[in-house]
């Protein structure tokens, strides 16, 4: 059988370097995981605890479309807590990882050949899904200045739809209140649907991030429990959608997922109450960022910007590689430590830029530096 030409879409590089990382572990080396965006640490322990004794009398059959009612509260909860923004609880849809939830956002909001603009360097399954949905990514080159986000000024007039990350990856950079405000109303007035992802947020460090949510009602907002609340694999997130587009998203998610992890959906609801273990990590990522900040520098890795929010650093490696894909396959086996090649993020650009992850340990992010440092020093 032939397949489609929508298929057709570029690998995500980063998960490739997962599968030579788990290779050279399969031949007895012990690797340094900085390439991926996956926490060190489980879910909190009172969300195991309330899934291992939801087991006990529920079937953890099919849930509604929506998701769990008392999880949609409790999001809805969240945003009157953190950002003061009142949210009708039945405008939270729970969605099967954030990437169910681009799914229904992409399919709900655009036509196919719809133009979607989104910032380079950004989150590479973007564009990929866009393109196996036939619409048409439209990469905008962010520039140092503007700490490599999207501002007004950089949209097309000709598009349909912005997407923005804030925090960023790969570059953990934030959109302050007013240029996230100015990206929204430049995306309104050419009448383009504004999508925002925030699932790192809780993952500050200077300063809090800030949701569109608290500058219109008019966007879709992504999030996910993937990232603070250290919960990947569960394979849950959500959305926040304007009150007429509800029963858009109830009627694709009831075709295109039934519903997110029943399972996962009884363990976010715990995990959202488990604030002090949640607090915790992020003092563990703080103290990875500094080490990173000081410690990739005196591995010859001086070209970057501090995050401000997120766990990784993104490096213009320019002055030691062109390829770096080719140079993350030689870190990996020269230093024994995973990095992501930039062109993941920016396929223009990223031939000369890398993505380290601090996520894991503190262990493992000093054992890393030290094997970088090392490494580097010996190529001359």
């Amino acid at each position: 059988m032939e397949v489609s030409r929508r298929s057709a879409v570029d690998p995500f590089i980063v998960m490739d370097v997962m599968e030579a990382a788990r290779a050279a572990e399969e031949a007895g080396r012990r690797i340094i995981h900085m390439e991926v965006g996956q926490p060190g640490t489980p879910a909190p322990e009172g969300a195991r605890t309330a899934l291992a004794q939801a087991q006990e009398g529920d079937a953890l059959g099919y849930t509604v479309a929506l998701g769990l009612p008392a999880l949609r509260a409790r999001i809805a909860r969240h945003y009157a807590d953190r950002y003061g923004v009142r949210l009708d609880p039945a405008c939270v849809i729970v969605t099967a990882g954030s990437s169910g939830a681009f799914l229904l956002a992409f399919t709900a909001l655009f036509d196919p050949g719809a133009r979607v603009a989104l910032g380079d360097p950004g989150y590479p399954s973007y564009r990929q899904i866009l393109r196996a949905l036939s619409l048409d990514p439209v990469g905008l080159p962010t520039r140092a200045e503007n700490r490599l986000q999207p501002v007004a000024d950089d949209l097309p007039d000709d598009i349909d739809g912005l997407i923005v990350a804030s925090p960023a990856n790969p570059t953990g950079t934030m959109l302050d209140k007013p240029a996230l405000s100015s990206l929204i109303a430049a995306a309104q007035a050419r009448g383009a649907s504004f999508i925002s992802d925030e699932i790192y947020h809780g993952i500050e460090y200077d300063r809090p991030a800030v949701t569109a949510l608290e500058l219109s009602d008019d966007v879709y907002v992504i999030n996910s429990f993937s990232k603070y609340f250290s919960m990947t694999g569960w394979r849950v997130g959500w959305m926040v959608v304007p009150p007429d587009h509800v029963r858009v998203i109830e009627r694709l998610a009831q075709n295109m997922f039934i519903c997110a992890p029943h399972a996962g959906q009884v363990a976010a609801l715990a995990a959202m109450d488990c604030d002090a273990e949640l607090k915790a990590n992020l003092v563990v990522y703080a103290e990875n960022r500094r080490l990173m900040i000081d410690g990739l520098p005196k591995a010859g890795f001086t070209n970057f910007a501090p995050p401000d929010g997120a766990f990784y650093v993104y490096a213009d490696v320019g002055d030691l590689t062109d390829d770096s894909r080719a140079f993350a396959a030689e870190l990996l086996d020269g230093a024994g430590v995973a990095v992501t090649p930039g062109v993941d993020f920016d396929p223009v650009r990223g031939h000369r830029t890398l993505r380290f992850s601090y996520a894991r340990s503190t262990a493992d992010i000093r054992e890393g530096l030290d094997r970088l440092a090392r490494y580097m020093a010996s190529r001359g």
